[in-house]
């Protein structure tokens, strides 16, 4: 990618006061792109688009909002477009992990608040952007989808639930807006050390049981993977170097995704890097 892949493109981020959030803002900010970024913690979400460095011809702009509520999450859109204008890029970061525990013993209202977080709101803001970047004859869609999407997670229901059908979003998506120019794809972070590590911790071996354990030693050790890994993926999925590849999953920490611009026609006649059934066709 060249050194500004990025300049007179603008970007929304959601969840971009903290965490994986702010490195991707910061890195697509050093990419060149102008940014809306979104979260619930106003003094959190100004103090990062302050922090800033300046760049000529870049603006940051923070709208703050809570995007599990949808008239709040539209006002802050409809704020952000008349900013910014049409949006090049989205990327569906924020996120709740929600109640831990056997799925029985939950309160089901919090269980499905995770949903209108960490699926509803990225469903919403892609029916807000797309119209855009149809306009503009082209985008980037970025969803991060966590753990739990490619396999189970037993007492991380709700979230691993809602990012699996994140990732099934994303792929339906990636179909319906080939032929637009949009491209939508998933990203695995790895597991880091942030809020949900914290949460994961507090709720103790009794509510976290499977998890507790490889957690607390993840942050007594500091072996979780940086922030700053996952967003290099997602700049290279909102860059034009990731253009026609879409409809994808990738690991930031285990797929060699630089080189995926040198296999991109292979990688479009392919399933790889995609949720699927596995058959026993398929272990022959």
């Amino acid at each position: 990618m060249s050194h500004a892949p990025l300049a007179g493109k603008s970007a929304l981020v959601t969840g971009a006061s903290r965490g994986l959030g702010e490195a991707v803002a910061r890195q697509l900010w050093t990419a060149g792109a102008s940014l809306a970024l979104f979260a619930r913690d106003a003094a959190a979400l100004d103090a990062v688009t302050l922090s800033l460095p300046p760049a000529a011809g870049q603006s940051a702009r923070a709208f703050p909002c809570d995007i599990g509520d949808f008239a709040s999450l539209d006002a802050a859109h409809a704020a952000a477009a008349a900013a910014l204008g049409d949006l090049d890029v989205l990327v569906n970061n924020a996120a709740v992990q929600g109640p831990l525990g056997p799925m029985e013993t939950l309160d089901f209202a919090a269980w499905r608040r995770v949903f209108d977080v960490d699926l509803f709101a990225a469903a919403r803001l892609c029916q807000l952007v797309v119209p855009g970047m149809r306009r503009r004859g082209g985008g980037k869609i970025v969803n991060i989808s966590g753990g739990g999407a490619t396999g189970p997670r037993p007492d991380v229901t709700a979230y691993a639930c809602a990012k699996t059908a994140l990732v099934r979003l994303g792929e339906t998506l990636a179909e319906e807006l080939r032929d637009a120019g949009i491209d939508v794809n998933g990203v695995s972070p790895g597991a880091m050390n942030t809020r949900m590590l914290e949460e994961t911790l507090a709720a103790g071996p009794a509510g976290a049981r499977r998890e507790y354990a490889a957690a607390a030693e993840r942050k007594a050790k500091a072996t979780g993977v940086p922030p700053d890994k996952a967003a290099e993926l997602v700049v290279f999925l909102a860059s034009p170097a990731s253009d026609g590849i879409t409809g994808r999953l990738l690991s930031a920490v285990w797929d060699d995704w630089k080189s995926l611009p040198d296999r991109r026609d292979a990688l479009a006649m392919s399933d790889v890097y995609t949720l699927r059934r596995i058959t026993p066709d398929d272990r022959k």
